[in-house]
């Protein structure tokens, strides 16, 4: 392999121009393999985002999400999407692809269910107005994560310390049910998984490396989905409390 850090001749011999060539070439087959990689997973990215909000549009208008969340079964319906990312989280390794991508599908569904309970809560105009803004910000922070060259990774340790910070924060509030806690929360929210994801799509970017070429690709690709999935919404979800009229 040729060392391009060396200076050249001033005349280049045929076997150096091929060697140049060569290196073009696999040049270009990893950009390529890069894009494909990182198209599938917004492919499935927003596939998931959309049977997602199918199934929460058919649900609330159908009646169901009023009989499903006045019984106890809310509590399954809230667990469900959470089981469903244990099992392919701690199953990575044991589980076929097909089977992985199966239970995204599943958590897919799942998480339409459970977000039905959205269109009783706020008006339709003001949950599509919310949803567009998310998908814009999604779309320019994702596009920043992939195309920066500073390294993230500080940043994203930041971010996971946030997260934990508002669960925490999220589960005190639920005894002390303050209002100025709750929007405190909802602000910051809005932040974090902003910030995450650029921060997952630069990781998701860079993991290319590892996965290229080798059977995991194909379950990387629908974690990696699965990750940018769970920004979207969570990013949705915060704002909708600031954008969203109630009912």
């Amino acid at each position: 392999m040729a060392n391009w850090n060396d200076p050249q001749p001033s005349g280049w011999s045929s076997a150096g121009f091929g060697a140049a060539a060569g290196l073009a070439g696999r040049g270009a087959a990893y950009d390529a393999g890069l894009r494909r990689y990182m198209l599938s997973i917004y492919n499935y990215m927003a596939s998931g985002v959309l049977l997602s909000g199918i199934v929460a549009l058919l649900f609330a208008t159908s009646g169901m999400a009023e009989a499903v969340f006045g019984t106890p079964l809310r509590w399954i319906v809230a667990l469900a999407p959470l089981a469903i990312i244990l099992v392919m989280n701690f199953g990575i390794n044991r589980l076929s692809t097909t089977t992985i991508q199966g239970l995204f599908w599943a958590f897919s569904v799942a998480m339409g269910i459970s977000l039905s309970s959205i269109f009783g809560a706020y008006t339709g105009p003001s949950i599509a107005a919310t949803f567009f803004a998310t998908a814009g910000a999604f779309a320019g922070l994702s596009l920043y994560g992939y195309t920066t060259p500073r390294s993230l990774s500080g940043f994203g340790t930041f971010l996971i310390m946030g997260l934990v910070g508002i669960l925490i924060a999220s589960v005190i509030n639920l005894f002390l049910q303050s209002s100025g806690l709750a929007w405190g929360i909802s602000f910051l929210g809005v932040l974090i998984f902003a910030g995450l994801t650029a921060y997952d799509t630069q990781k998701l970017k860079l993991m290319y490396d590892q996965v290229a070429g080798t059977d995991f690709a194909g379950k990387m690709i629908v974690l990696g989905a699965l990750e940018l999935y769970l920004d979207f919404v969570n990013m949705f979800l915060f704002l909708l409390r600031f954008m969203g009229d109630r009912r």
